[in-house]
């Protein structure tokens, strides 16, 4: 496993973190558990393999995936490091105490090693400021005392939003979103890098984007005659060939995903510089390509029927742009069911008031485009 040196935090950390968001689970009389024989010992091999930071959630797996890292974690404290978060439910710093307290209780340890603030805005965090006891005070106090080492925080905003936050010089690491279909996050990374954070990705396999095969992005290696790699093996290989990543977080479910993971991360010159120019020449005119279907500028947006037109084009950019046709047929799915993060009616309730296409500024043939991505998808 290879190491680094977690920014200023005095860590050392394994370049392979273990999410703990997708653990085995089981139906138990009509509900849905963590597999604690599955789960339990799949964590402890990642362990004993060389991986030493986790990461948790109180909402993750159910509810129940900081009790099974509390498990997993019994004889291995003191050679992992535990990272969770706060979900921040309010502006009141004594409930910040308790939602910590709660997750300590949970996971059954005396302090958390990097502890997050959860999905955090710039907006949020400036309203933070100057509050008498607020969630900035309560992190504070929870440091002094011993409860966290380091303050952390994960970010979904606007990327535009995010020097600001690093700048405050309040934390010591960070966890963003960053994959080879999503690089917004890219100069970001290299910010906080270059201001003593530690960094971390989430996502790098695309939240399971590119975890599915894909003839197109398997076959971006320049040289080949090498050997053709998955489609998820070269996903992680691209975060981790950044210099400026100290860790990729995955989410395994199993030993085949971990030991393939492991075999990625163990590896030194993960892409040479050449391969690495070739690659982001070919994202960059493949997103050229997907730009032509939809530039993803919300101006279409309120739909009256409810379909959200940006999101349903991007699973549908996934199919024909990227070849990842199995996912963006069960992302699809997943949306028309309602299972979806992303709420949004589907394509085929568009009733071709036409108000979309007036707003368009690049004049995008909508509703003919709503009807193919219905079509193709459902």
């Amino acid at each position: 496993m290879i190491y680094k040196n977690f920014g200023n935090t005095g860590a050392k950390v394994s370049a392979l973190g273990f999410g703990a968001m997708r653990l085995p689970m089981k139906e138990t009389g009509g509900k849905k558990i963590v597999d604690d024989e599955l789960a339990v010992p799949l964590m402890q091999q990642a362990f004993n393999m060389g991986v030493n930071y986790i990461d948790s959630a109180p909402l993750y797996c159910d509810k129940q995936s900081e009790i099974a890292v509390g498990k997993a974690l019994k004889g291995y404290r003191d050679k992992v490091y535990l990272s969770t978060k706060n979900p921040i439910e309010d502006n009141d710093g004594n409930h910040w105490m308790e939602r910590l307290e709660k997750s300590l209780k949970q996971i059954d340890v005396d302090y958390i090693d990097f502890y997050h603030f959860w999905g955090i805005s710039l907006k949020s965090f400036e309203s933070w400021q100057g509050l008498k006891f607020g969630p900035l005070e309560a992190a504070r106090k929870a440091k002094d005392q011993g409860l966290i080492k380091h303050i952390s925080f994960s970010f979904h905003d606007d990327a535009g939003n995010y020097k600001k936050i690093v700048d405050s010089g309040f934390f010591e690491s960070t966890l963003v979103q960053y994959n080879m279909l999503d690089r917004s996050n890219e100069e970001n990374i290299a910010y906080a890098k270059s201001k003593g954070l530690g960094t971390v990705v989430m996502g790098p396999v695309g939240g399971g984007r590119l975890g599915a095969p894909s003839e197109k992005i398997q076959g971006l290696l320049k040289d080949k005659g090498s050997a053709r790699v998955s489609t998820a093996e070269m996903a992680l290989r691209f975060v981790l060939a950044n210099a400026n990543v100290d860790i990729a977080l995955s989410g395994m479910e199993n030993k085949k995903m971990l030991t393939e993971n492991f075999d990625v991360a163990s590896r030194t010159g993960h892409l040479t510089e050449e391969e690495l120019k070739y690659i982001n020449a070919m994202m960059e005119e493949n997103k050229k390509l997907a730009q032509l279907y939809c530039t993803g500028c919300n101006y279409c947006k309120p739909c009256p029927s409810g379909i959200d037109i940006p999101y349903l084009f991007e699973i549908m950019n996934r199919y024909r742009i990227y070849d990842l046709k199995e996912h963006a047929k069960g992302a699809y799915l997943e949306m028309m069911k309602g299972q979806s993060w992303r709420k949004s009616a589907d394509a085929s309730k568009c009733t071709a008031c036409g108000a979309c296409e007036q707003k368009c500024p690049q004049k995008l043939p909508i509703i003919k485009q709503l009807k193919e991505t219905h079509e193709t998808l459902a």
